[in-house]
């Protein structure tokens, strides 16, 4: 079964399941990466913050799948904000994944206390038109972040990744990024399976011969947003994967709709986090 893709405002496609490996180590992420790889996920999500871009290179390189069919997301980190820091940045990612592009680059975090990331911003806008990052955008940014980048530059970030999931489901920042023509992207897409013993996702999951992680996923792809999971399991992996097998139904995305519950952050704040 083939993932479905999303389009983006640049109109390029990206995979709607791609796999994380935030915490999964460069050694780790090697093995990870090529088993994702081989149980048919596309697209995969990782930082300089990760330590482990040189990993997820070793392991797209023996990867007998074409580098042109992977969808390679890398993000800035907070202590490269600023025009030129950036672009130096950049090509030290690169040159950990050994590729000539990634497919998206991301400011990880608008880091407010500094207020570079308007340059940064700048910064990546100078990388696509070089055509180094294909596509460009952000994460964990607020509406106000989001409108100052685009009032400077008239650039609209193709995505915005930040925390979403059933129980959280940030509708009033998903409302801008429609308004504005941004794709919502989920990290944590299972809430750091915080969520995964909650009495309605095992009623629909049951109802569906499902997991309750699965039924998670599924509402992310019927409400039109990326995710990312992130397992070392190849059973997980092929679970996670098979979401896209999942159809909800009315009833189910109306009980989804009653978890979200504006405490249910597992993650950090963007109005606090620090940087």
């Amino acid at each position: 079964m083939t993932t479905p893709e999303v389009t983006l405002n640049d109109g390029r496609t990206m995979p709607q399941i791609g796999f994380g490996v935030w915490q999964l180590s460069d050694a780790d992420v090697v093995g990870a990466l090529t088993t994702a790889i081989a149980e048919g996920y596309r697209s995969v999500d990782t930082a300089r913050i990760y330590e482990n871009e040189a990993g997820v290179g070793r392991a797209i390189a023996r990867s007998d799948v074409p580098r042109s069919a992977l969808f390679v997301t890398t993000k800035v980190w907070n202590d490269d904000h600023g025009f030129d820091a950036t672009l130096r940045a950049f090509d030290a990612s690169l040159g950990r994944l050994g590729l000539e592009t990634v497919d998206l680059y991301l400011i990880h975090w608008p880091a407010p206390r500094q207020d570079k990331f308007r340059e940064t911003w700048k910064a990546l806008v100078r990388l696509r038109s070089e055509g180094r990052a294909l596509s460009i955008g952000v994460s964990n940014f607020r509406e106000a972040d989001l409108r100052r980048i685009i009032d400077d530059t008239g650039v609209v970030p193709a995505v915005n990744q930040i925390e979403v999931h059933p129980r959280f489901q940030q509708h009033a920042l998903r409302a801008v990024h429609a308004e504005l023509g941004v794709v919502t992207e989920a990290w944590s897409p299972l809430g750091r399976a915080h969520i995964l013993d909650d009495p309605t996702l095992i009623h629909i999951a049951a109802r569906h011969a499902a997991t309750p992680a699965q039924v998670a996923l599924a509402w992310h792809l019927a409400s039109g947003i990326a995710a990312i999971p992130k397992s070392a399991d190849a059973g997980r992996m092929r679970e996670n994967l098979a979401a896209r097998e999942i159809t909800l139904d009315a009833a189910d995305m109306a009980a989804l709709a009653d978890l979200d519950d504006p405490a249910g952050r597992t993650g950090p704040d963007p109005d606090h986090f620090p940087g």
